[in-house]
């Protein structure tokens, strides 16, 4: 049988470019070699080039997705994206790709610019019935006060820039003196942010992804920060305790894996999604927090880690995510 050419897509254009190409490396060592020809491409804003083992770089014609290497033009049968931040994760590419008529492997362009935006997550997920924190979205050019900020919400919140990942520029505020500067460093990498009450309570993560017709839960994970909360550092620095499976009752770990599983079908999700909840302690409830919809892949992150404790090796899990897209 022929084998199918793959895209590997990684980089992109934001922070999260240096994270992107640690999973993307991953993904290219268990991408089955027997069954796939895989061409990791590397999108920058400068150009979008595919680089040999011996260093040899090969720009894409956008025109149509396509590399020449030795006179031979090539064309892909699928995308593998891996891009962490925008143009993978917020709906760019995606759209890019359905203009082409080439299969990926992610959710779909207005699921992944919805999901990106967090104010427009938990909006959607609350208007769902989901349970979401108290919260407030905050533009640049029309600033709030931290007094008006305060008398919406109660101290501890979070500060986040509202579109974008990995906790970067994220800081925790217990005391009201703290919120200014915790809004500057979050308008310093978006026009928009979301302050959003803390929730006390255990940290879990649920990856999900479609399979075969089967919606699969993966093994439950719980994260136990060593700092204040999970923040860059915590999530890839090692300043972080992640158990999986959680250790957790079933009926606690059932209702998770209901919930992810509603969270997947509401926004229409694709591929491997990973949605992080925190179990408020008040009324035992889970609570949702985000969507990751290309969650890190590197070997130390948290999907690779469920995938091997669900025991699948990571090459079956990367073959079933293309054969899942190849079917659109």
């Amino acid at each position: 049988m022929k084998k199918l050419n793959i895209a590997l897509i990684a980089g992109g254009y934001s922070g999260e470019r240096v994270i992107s190409l640690g999973s993307a490396a991953v993904a290219e060592k268990h991408i089955d070699a027997q069954l796939f020809n895989v061409y990791k491409i590397d999108i920058d804003r400068q150009d979008w080039t595919h680089i040999t083992e011996n260093g040899d770089g090969f720009t894409v014609d956008k025109n149509d997705f396509s590399i020449t290497m030795n006179h031979i033009k090539i064309t892909f049968d699928a995308a593998l994206i891996i891009i962490h931040g925008t143009p993978g994760e917020d709906g760019k590419l995606q759209g890019y790709f359905d203009m082409l008529q080439i299969p990926y492997t992610s959710c779909d362009a207005i699921t992944s610019a919805l999901t990106f935006n967090k104010r427009w997550t938990v909006a959607t997920a609350a208007f769902s019935g989901i349970h979401v924190a108290q919260s407030l979205h905050l533009f640049k050019d029309t600033p709030l006060s931290t007094d008006a900020i305060l008398d919406s919400l109660k101290l501890p919140v979070f500060v986040k820039p509202n579109n974008g990942g990995s906790s970067i520029g994220m800081s925790r505020v217990d005391k009201a003196e703290d919120l200014a500067p915790a809004l500057l460093k979050a308008f310093k990498e978006d026009d928009q942010i979301l302050v959003e009450e803390f929730i006390k309570g255990r940290e879990f993560t649920v990856g999900c992804f479609k399979t075969q017709g089967e919606l699969v839960v993966l093994p439950i994970c719980e994260v136990r920060s060593k700092k204040t909360f999970f923040d860059y550092e915590a999530k890839y620095e090692g300043a972080s305790e992640e158990l999986i499976p959680a250790p957790i009752d079933e009926s606690i770990a059932d209702t998770l894996r209901q919930q992810v599983k509603k969270v997947y079908q509401i926004f229409n999700c694709k591929g491997i999604v990973r949605v992080d909840f925190i179990w408020n302690e008040a009324n035992n409830q889970p609570y949702m927090l985000e969507i990751n919809t290309v969650p890190g892949q590197s070997e130390s992150s948290i999907v690779p880690q469920m995938v091997r404790a669900y025991g699948w090796t990571m090459t079956e899990f990367y073959t079933r995510q293309i054969n899942e897209c190849l079917k659109k």
